[in-house]
Order: structure tokens, then C-alpha cells, then sequence
């Protein structure tokens, strides 16, 4: 029998139905049929998406997340990418690929805004390496507001990504406190993978030896540093700037 996932929350599962997830059934709590629940049944009901009304007392036996806001659907488990496989596919699309590569992020909150920034940014994919909060987490798939289903996930090693990303000419940068370069001052290679460290420790050694570049934010105040969703952010943007 295949395995489910699950998406828990109204806008989540919301978005899922928007994107065409593969939806095996949703689950509505008895009580719960007013405001964007009746907008969940009516696209459900549209789209041939079995519902099922049980008791809230389920829901909370099934959801990982405890804030489901009475609605939970169930889902094939979801599809990810052989990076080789995916730098072909952009390169078939005549684009500049984009890469981002998270080293151990562990805060799902930190996670899924650094996908919805990705998303907007016009990232191509997201490299989770081991030691990351899993990205289809419930809390990271909420914090995405639906950028989750637009994002292509690869999982690898760290070992397998570097000699693929190196092989294929894409320069590795690295979010690095210990550099001269400031983020605005570097040109930007036209296959770029960014890479975003843990929240306390930063990007690991071997990760910082193998970038081709390392570059820093100013830090104006006395703040040590930002934190890895909103560092992100500001690099995002400035590298897609000579991608575009």
C-alpha cells in the first residue's frame, strides 16, 4: 500500500487543491463548515476529492502539527529530484540555473520562509542536505503558504552534491561571517548555488573549504548576525539579479 502524507491547515491544504496535489481524501472536522472550510469543500467537491467529516478528536490523533484548523488532507508521498535530473531539466528550458543548498536547518519556521523567499526569488530548487528539518514538515509546509507545491526538492548528501554541482560548473557560494567579501561588492556566476548554514553553527568546514566564494552582510548594529531565513533573503536577491 503507498504511503500518505499529510498537509495540515486551512491555507495549506488550500493551496494543495490549487496546485493539483495528488489528494488521496481531505478530513473536516463535524464542526467546522463555515468560512474558508465551506471554499475547501466547495473546490474539493469540484475537483472530485473525496471528504470525510469526522469527529475533531481524529484529527487530532492524525495531525503532527497540533494547529490542523480542522481540516487535513491526505497525500501521496511527495516527489523529489535527482539533481543531475533537474540540471537538465532547467538547462532544456534555456535558463540560468539557481540552486540553494540548506546545511542543517532545523527551525521549520526559518525553513519554510526561506522556500517562500526562494519561490518569489525565482530559485529553481532547494538542495536539503542531512540534518535538515524534514521540508514537508507540517510547520515548514505552513510557513510556505503554498510555495512548497511550486518548489522542486532534492534530497542528497553533501558529498554527492558538491561533485555534481562542480562537475556542471556552478560556483558554490557561502553565507561566511570570516570574509572580506561583502555580499553587494561580488559578480555573480551564471550557475549559482547558494548555500544557507545551521541557525547557531553557520555552514560546516568542509562546505566553506569547497565554495568558490564566501561573502558576508554588514552588520550596522550590535546584532552577531541576522538569522538564516532573513540572510537568505538579502542574497537571494542580490544573486538573481545577474540571472536575470
Amino acid at each position: 500500500m503507498e504511503s500518505l502524507a499529510t498537509i495540515e491547515g486551512r491555507n495549506p491544504v488550500i493551496e494543495a487543491i490549487k496546485n493539483d496535489r495528488e489528494i488521496d481524501k481531505i478530513m473536516i472536522a463535524n464542526s467546522a463548515k463555515e468560512g474558508s472550510i465551506k471554499k475547501i469543500i466547495g473546490m474539493a467537491k469540484e475537483k472530485n476529492i473525496v471528504i470525510q467529516y469526522v469527529d475533531k478528536h481524529k484529527l487530532d490523533e492524525v495531525s503532527t502539527s497540533h494547529s490542523h484548523q480542522g481540516v487535513i488532507a491526505q497525500v501521496s508521498e511527495y516527489k523529489y529530484w535527482e539533481l543531475d535530473e533537474l540540471i537538465e531539466s532547467v538547462k532544456a528550458k534555456n535558463e540560468d540555473p539557481f540552486f540553494i543548498i540548506l546545511d542543517e536547518i532545523t527551525d521549520p519556521h526559518n525553513l519554510g520562509s526561506i522556500i517562500r523567499t526562494a519561490d518569489a526569488a525565482g530559485v529553481d530548487a532547494i538542495i536539503a542536505l542531512k540534518g535538515c528539518v524534514d521540508i514537508y514538515n507540517p510547520k515548514v509546509i505552513r510557513s510556505t503558504m503554498g510555495s512548497i507545491f511550486d518548489m522542486n526538492v532534492i534530497h542528497a548528501t553533501q558529498e554527492e552534491a558538491l561533485r555534481i554541482l562542480k562537475l556542471k560548473k556552478f560556483d558554490i557560494v557561502s553565507s561566511y561571517l570570516d570574509t572580506n567579501n561583502y555580499y553587494n561588492t561580488v559578480e555573480y556566476n551564471y550557475k549559482t548555488a547558494l548555500v544557507i548554514g545551521n541557525e547557531a553553527n553557520g555552514i560546516n568546514e568542509e562546505l566553506v573549504s569547497k565554495s568558490d566564494v564566501l561573502v558576508k552582510i554588514p552588520i550596522y548594529g550590535k546584532a552577531e548576525s541576522l538569522n538564516a531565513a532573513i540572510s537568505s533573503a538579502i542574497l537571494m536577491y542580490e544573486i538573481k539579479k545577474y540571472l536575470v
